[in-house]
């Protein structure tokens, strides 16, 4: 028991002891205190000189906390440009501009200039379908020495009534050139629908001979359904002149002889092909006159405002089809 009461009394001295420091310390503290606000009261000079230790003490400090902080962005920045190059390691464009900004940081480290980033103008990789565009919808291409409009309800074997070759010969006592467009527009037909090897020339002669060229005219309205009879063809009168009804003649496979009048084709009548139509609704020519216009697409009520106002032998606009005898 004794030595019990003696070790309680060790502890109550210690306690004591450590209270009647920490007493004093906070004395010394709070004294210092009230004397170092008296002092920057009463003496700023002293003041100042024993201040100043701790506040260069602290500028140190914080200059090295900013120091600390500036190393860690350029750390984080360094950091973030390798992730940036190592990501897009396969993108050219990307990588140049993550080079770029590597090279703007380090101008920016070095002096206050001004930062341009330029993208890589190196032109990418071009995509192989890029390029790839619908095919015409039409075109004129050579076989066998002949020219073939594309893209109709047949393969049209194109003459044009001024070549050379038969421009100057005659059709009756006229030229084929300014007078041939009949045996020219109707030798397309049949040599495009049939297996006859025409062309302007030798339809000129046949349909001389068969009465159906008029002199100083051209042509007679007549040598439509004459040189359809005449080489296993059917020339039927449209009459019903409406875009529709011209639609479902070239939808069906036939081919539409239009005579035309004053207009986009003629200043007086001339014979054209219609012979195809598209999914918009336009109309693929054959004009004997002109192979620009043979590639262009028209509006068919363009065609039916510019026919001819003849009305004989059919005329102004006949379906052509394949005779089923024949």
């Amino acid at each position: 028991m004794r030595g019990g009461i003696q070790l309680k009394g060790r502890k109550s001295s210690r306690h004591l002891a450590r209270n009647i420091i920490l007493a004093a310390l906070l004395a010394v503290l709070c004294i210092g205190g009230v004397e170092l606000a008296a002092c920057r009261h009463f003496a700023p000079e002293t003041y100042e000189r024993i201040v100043a230790p701790a506040r260069y003490a602290a500028a140190v400090a914080a200059d090295t906390g900013r120091a600390a902080l500036d190393a860690a962005g350029r750390f984080l920045q360094a950091a973030g440009t390798q992730v940036v190059r190592f990501a897009n390691w396969t993108g050219r464009q990307i990588t140049g501009l993550a080079s770029q900004a590597a090279a703007a940081w380090e101008d920016l480290t070095s002096g206050p200039e001004e930062i341009v980033l330029v993208l890589d103008e190196t032109p990418p990789p071009q995509d192989p379908w890029a390029s790839a565009t619908d095919p015409p919808l039409t075109e004129v291409m050579e076989i066998d020495g002949r020219q073939i409009l594309t893209g109709g309800s047949v393969d049209v074997v194109y003459f044009c009534q001024a070549d050379e070759e038969w421009a100057n010969q005659l059709y009756g006592t006229d030229p084929i050139g300014p007078y041939g467009c009949g045996p020219t527009a109707m030798a397309m037909a049949v040599a495009s629908m049939t297996d006859t090897d025409t062309d302007p020339a030798k339809m000129a002669d046949w349909v001389v001979e068969h009465g159906y060229w008029a002199r100083g005219s051209g042509s007679y309205h007549s040598i439509v359904q004459g040189v359809a009879r005449g080489f296993g063809l059917e020339a039927a009168p449209i009459t019903e002149r409406t875009p529709q009804e011209v639609r479902s003649v070239l939808s069906a496979g036939g081919m539409v002889v239009a005579l035309m009048g004053k207009g986009h084709f003629t200043n007086g009548g001339h014979f054209i092909l219609l012979r195809g139509t598209t999914l918009t609704g336009d109309v693929l020519v054959a004009d004997p006159n002109s192979l620009e216009r043979s590639l262009e697409l028209w509006d068919p009520q363009l065609i039916l405002d510019e026919l001819s106002s003849a009305r004989d032998n059919g005329a102004p606009l006949w379906s052509l089809t394949v005779s089923p005898t024949s």
